[in-house]
């Protein structure tokens, strides 16, 4: 088929290239000038005048992404070149927290426990008696429980240096509102997964991740990639779809949701309550704050104890992840303040922990990173008319606002494929 794919991120290329192995006939339409969506490449000039390729956001990417990886690979990109691979980690600057080993899952995280630095008998006792609770139940609980209903039994130590880390870190959303049943199941997607706990952190800039191999990869076999272009009309015809005056099979939408939205409402086709689903959700800030004249950290990513006026909850040493010596990437996840107060408040956090020299570079904040991933919160179905169909990270699926659900949705939009008048 002729298949039409508006937007460009990471679903939208993920789109295009599964619909090209798949046989068909691709148009990627992105409304911005580079591909990536929220994930994508920046450029940002630093102290000594040089330009450097930094990201719109810090990202973090887990051995559990089978399908990223997968398609990474794909395309030419070699994650064990492009990714720095390290054990889940959360240790803090003061040498406490928790890392596991290098050994199976789940050995693995029972060591992790049991060596965890700066927790009492009871800290581990009281996250073991928990976890082993959640496994029993099958990682399930009522869809109305927040993590923060997950947790009354385990100290205050074991919620503030690992429940609630995890928790921002995976779902972008504070325990006290964060979806109990999404966090369950990253939870046994992840720790019960030859390595797929493992944190891999991008040793490039996210645009080389993916986005832009795939570009390449698609025009060398016929695909077409046009960047700023944004689709305006979208409507259905007798056997297929017209977009500004191009005619198509099929349509994935992987704009983001308001974008998406705005097209299918516009189109006609779509039903009022796919577009009240998608224009209905909530979303959370993510804010990145690049900084100079850092030390060099025991680790590239480094977990931190957050406060009134400490707002980061890691930080990461750009200087191992390829980047000049000093730089240092401080990640505020759900961030509620502005761009100004989030650089004034991250600075002081730096200081206070003696790095006194810390100065902000560039500081981004994404204010729709991701969705709010709240309890019992229903996301638009993949399906919204015949022919037409989204994929993004934020379309029903069990996984929270990540690149591997985005992946995923893709794919499975993919799979989904029919011409106009024919559902599958």
């Amino acid at each position: 088929m002729k298949v039409a794919v508006i937007g460009g991120g990471w679903a939208g290329m993920a789109a295009a290239v599964a619909a090209t192995r798949a046989g068909h006939e691709i148009t990627v339409f992105e409304a911005a000038r580079q591909l990536g969506g929220r994930a994508r490449a920046l450029p940002v000039r630093g102290p000594d005048g040089s330009m450097l390729r930094l990201d719109n956001g810090q990202h973090i990417l887990a051995g559990a992404y089978r399908e990223t990886l997968c398609l990474m690979r794909s395309v030419g990109v070699a994650p064990e070149h492009v990714l720095l691979r390290m054990p889940l980690t959360l240790r803090f600057p003061d040498g406490g927290g928790l890392a596991l080993p290098r050994w199976p899952a789940p050995l693995d995280a029972a060591a992790g426990l049991a060596f965890a630095r700066g927790w009492s008998a009871g800290d581990k006792w009281s996250l073991a008696r928990v976890a082993w609770r959640w496994r029993a139940g099958g990682f399930r609980c009522v869809p109305a429980a927040t993590v923060a209903d997950l947790c009354p039994e385990l100290t205050p130590t074991v919620f503030a240096e690992l429940v609630e880390p995890l928790c921002v870190s995976a779902l972008n959303t504070p325990a006290a509102r964060a979806s109990g049943q999404v966090f369950l199941r990253v939870l046994r997607d992840t720790l019960f997964e030859a390595g797929g706990s493992n944190l891999l952190l991008p040793r490039s800039d996210l645009g080389s991740l993916f986005p832009e191999a795939a570009a390449r990869w698609l025009a060398e076999r016929g695909g077409q990639v046009a960047t700023g272009q944004r689709v305006w009309q979208l409507a259905p015809q007798s056997a297929g779809w017209r977009i500004d005056g191009r005619d198509f099979d099929a349509v994935l939408l992987a704009c983001p949701p308001q974008e998406a939205a705005r097209l299918a409402e516009g189109s006609g086709a779509a039903a009022p309550s796919w577009v009240a689903l998608a224009r209905g959700l909530q979303h959370e800030a993510i804010a990145t704050v690049y900084a100079t004249g850092g030390p060099r950290l025991p680790l590239a990513m480094l977990a931190l104890r957050t406060g009134r006026r400490a707002p980061a909850q890691f930080v990461f040493d750009r200087s191992r992840l390829g980047g000049p010596p000093g730089l240092l990437a401080f990640v505020v996840s759900a961030c509620g303040s502005d761009q100004e107060q989030t650089e004034h408040e991250v600075t002081l956090q730096a200081h206070a922990l003696g790095w006194t020299a810390v100065r902000p570079l560039q500081t981004v904040v994404e204010k729709r990173a991701t969705f709010a991933c709240t309890p019992g919160l229903v996301r638009p179905p993949r399906q919204i008319a015949p022919g037409l169909l989204a994929c993004g990270d934020y379309v029903a699926g069990p996984y929270p606002a990540t690149l591997e659900g985005a992946v995923r949705s893709a794919l499975q939009a993919v799979a989904a494929l029919a011409p106009a008048g024919h559902l599958t």
